[in-house]
């Protein structure tokens, strides 16, 4: 058991607060004045971490914070201080983690993919009646959006984007994505399940650590960003430039951007993988 002192886990709290609050805030804000934000917003939204949840510090399995008590409904009260009560949880949780180190390992073996273009997007407005976002305006037209689609193809590896595609543009997809087929299918280059670190980590809490929820969320917020931008959506009014997939020069800049995302999002899979892989060893035999 690592043993932190009250002026190290206060200080590492009060850091992680201070970092989430910057991403908490102005999204609270805009939902007690009625407003959305189709970027900054979706992290909240979509996903089922609520922001007290994602402000809220864990120490992760194995630390003993010296001098506390009372620190919440999964920790224990020692001698020493404030530890969570690991056993409890991977009793009632140890399904979920081997689940989540399945998916993590199986996509971290693969090579990554830079050839979809972030075209899930565009299939899922292709040829909608209505659009997910539709307070914001399009970059083309009906006609060019399906031109583009049934021009490229779609390759879309991860089931909660192909969900959302239209009727129309399930068959155009070469692969059938199903939850699954998760294991089978998910890839490190595609920006979702990238994206979705973020999902796996908060699950994982408080058996994982708050810094790291908050770097996964760090880079879901990043990319969230470049998969709008290469939608069809016009955010120009938000500040945001496209980046035109439907260009040559526009899928290269998305390739790059893939790419980044690939390698900014490796260290925090194998992080959250060797979590994983700590707490199954550790968990009860039954």
């Amino acid at each position: 058991m690592e043993v932190l002192q009250p002026e190290e886990w206060r200080a590492r709290a009060e850091a992680h607060r201070r970092r989430v609050e910057a991403w908490t805030a102005p999204h609270l804000a805009r939902r007690e004045r009625g407003e959305t934000h189709p970027v900054e917003d979706f992290l909240f939204t979509y996903y089922g971490h609520r922001p007290a949840q994602l402000r809220r510090w864990h120490p992760g399995a194995g630390v003993v914070l010296k001098g506390a008590t009372g620190f919440g409904r999964d920790y224990l009260d020692t001698p020493e201080g404030a530890t969570l009560d690991t056993a409890a949880l991977l009793e009632r949780r140890g399904a979920s983690v081997e689940w989540i180190a399945r998916l993590l390992a199986a996509t971290a073996s693969r090579p990554a993919y830079l050839g979809c273009f972030g075209l899930h997007e565009w299939a899922m407005v292709y040829k909608a009646a209505r659009v997910r976002h539709g307070a914001w305006p399009l970059r083309l037209g009906g006609e060019e959006i399906a031109r583009v689609v049934e021009t490229r193809g779609v390759r879309c590896s991860h089931f909660d984007a192909f969900r959302f595609f239209t009727p129309e543009a399930r068959p155009l997809n070469v692969l059938q994505p199903a939850r699954e087929r998760q294991p089978e299918l998910e890839q490190p280059g595609c920006l979702h399940a990238n994206m979705d670190l973020y999902k796996w980590a908060y699950k994982l809490s408080p058996l994982v650590s708050g810094e790291l929820v908050a770097d996964c969320f760090a880079l879901a917020r990043d990319i969230r960003a470049v998969d709008m931008r290469a939608s069809p959506y016009d955010l120009g009014a938000l500040g945001y430039r496209p980046i035109r997939i439907e260009t040559p020069e526009g899928r290269a800049e998305y390739a790059a951007e893939q790419r980044a995302f690939a390698e900014r999002a490796r260290p925090l899979r194998r992080r959250l993988l060797d979590a994983c892989e700590r707490l199954l060893a550790a968990a009860p035999r039954t």
